[in-house]
């Protein structure tokens, strides 16, 4: 009989350990909106010289492998993908494109606080590529004379909150930065890097 038992007992022990190690893993949506200050134009005609920029919705997909956990703190690898598929853009002169996509990948490192309680805060920080896809038609009509992809390198650093809701299901709210380079506006803005910061909220579901 006790054989019997643990022929029983040895693949549900199995399962359970297997998946708490699966439980390394972690899946992330996230949606919100990408902030990017307005830009000032030079050498143009313009009495209004501000290149405005909307506040593009924003998608975020987030794979994480869990490194360590000691506890007081955990680390953990994750790989953003980021997509703003329609950041609007305005000028008073029929100069600059009528928007532009953006995609940025950011492998990081993120650090959480008190990863198993139900409140874990967190910093990340990283880096990777980004890349622009300029419209090829300008803002008030006609084509757009310049270019219509660029790639650039980007510096990540975000910070948010993981809020357990489950055993293997968390909210999270963030904050993360893209540091990146510029995209194609057809004038002269002095810049060359600018501040992208995604705002958004999401579901955490580790396996």
């Amino acid at each position: 009989m006790a054989s019997k038992w643990l022929w029983v007992a040895a693949p549900l022990l199995i399962l359970i350990s297997s998946a708490g190690a699966q439980e390394k893993n972690e899946l992330t949506g996230i949606v919100g909106r990408t902030f990017i200050s307005d830009q000032r134009a030079s050498g143009t005609s313009a009495t209004n010289t501000s290149v405005q920029l909307g506040n593009g919705f924003t998608f975020e997909v987030n794979y994480g492998r869990h490194l360590q956990n000691r506890g007081i703190f955990g680390l953990t690898v994750e790989v953003p993908l980021v997509y703003d598929p329609d950041e609007d853009l305005h000028f008073e002169l029929n100069l600059i494109p009528e928007s532009y996509r953006t995609f940025f990948v950011t492998p990081s490192i993120r650090a959480n606080l008190v990863p198993d309680s139900a409140l874990s805060p967190w910093f990340s920080i990283g880096g990777g590529f980004g890349h622009f896809s300029e419209s090829s038609k300008l803002e008030f009509g006609g084509s757009n004379p310049g270019k219509t992809g660029s790639t650039t390198g980007v510096l990540q650093i975000g910070g948010g909150l993981d809020v357990r809701a489950w055993h293997t299901l968390s909210l999270r709210g963030q904050i993360r930065d893209f540091y990146s380079g510029v995209p194609q506006l057809n004038v002269n803005t002095a810049k060359s890097r600018q501040h992208n910061f995604f705002v958004g909220g999401g579901v955490v579901w580790r396996f």
